[in-house]
């Protein structure tokens, strides 16, 4: 099997990754891979919001070394995009780093259910014990949602991310997703497998088999990515992904070239 696009990885400039993309790149080639896309975390308006992404005054310096590696590995493409953290309110910030350079796309994620809650840092846990995890979830997938119906990102990134640490809720949240769903399905906005969660305490996929089957049904094009955070983890459970996605009944992928969409084979 022929592996997908990995348009999910990171840099040592997020503060919590290793290897520098000429890195990332090495171990892709050497796996077979032929499209990669690096999509580190973008900076945000305020350099202190948090510890794990890059500064503001880092952005040129991201590029410039994405931009190395194309040219060290001419034979494998190599996309530049960004992780970027949708916030309400927050809008005009991501339109700003749109302008700045020309990527060829916006990984969109939901972290924050508020400014002081990021759901998925280790360090914030003990918020989890405060709240009931079904108020959790349905913040988190407003947000999605919100995401999803902004236009400003041509993925939706790890879209089951409240999963991380294996806190589900114990209600139906099928309704969540069919809203968040529809609302990618409306803007054309795809979601990726995201092979990380198999890394973390779920040991799932990002999203589950039943959110990719409610986004087969309704339309909701895909994408695939490793999340590596080092080079060793780069196309990392991607053929289980695909399988994944094969099951549900996909039988193409899409990637983006300066934020226009293709559609690929699976």
């Amino acid at each position: 099997m022929s592996l997908p696009a990995d348009l999910h990885m990171h840099t040592p400039l997020c503060r919590h990754a290793t290897g520098e993309p000429v890195d990332y790149a090495r171990h892709a080639v050497e796996l077979g891979l032929t499209h990669i896309g690096f999509s580190d975390h973008s900076p945000m308006a305020r350099d202190d919001f948090d510890d794990w992404r890059m500064r503001a005054d880092q952005l040129d310096e991201y590029v410039a070394k994405v931009r190395f590696a194309q040219k060290e590995f001419p034979q494998l493409t190599i996309q530049l995009a960004l992780e970027v953290d949708y916030l309400p309110g927050h809008e005009n910030w991501i339109r700003q780093l749109a302008a700045r350079h020309p990527w060829d796309y916006f990984i969109g994620s939901v972290h924050y259910i508020s400014e002081s809650f990021d759901i998925d840092n280790p360090a914030k846990l003990s918020e989890w014990k405060k709240r009931d995890a079904y108020e959790v979830w349905s913040a988190y997938f407003d947000r999605l949602t919100l995401a999803a119906e902004s236009k400003l990102f041509e993925i939706i990134g790890h879209c089951d991310l409240p999963k991380k640490f294996g806190i589900r809720p114990t209600q139906d949240c099928t309704p969540l997703y069919e809203k968040f769903l529809d609302a990618a399905a409306r803007t054309g906005c795809a979601i990726e497998l995201n092979t990380a969660g198999l890394r973390k305490e779920c040991r799932e996929i990002y999203p589950s088999r039943e959110i990719l089957k409610l986004a087969f049904q309704k339309n909701v094009p895909i994408t695939f990515g490793s999340d590596a955070h080092a080079p060793g983890e780069v196309g990392m459970n991607l053929t289980e992904a695909v399988e994944l996605a094969r099951s549900v009944g996909y039988t193409e992928t899409v990637r983006f070239h300066q934020r226009q969409r293709e559609s690929v084979w699976l």
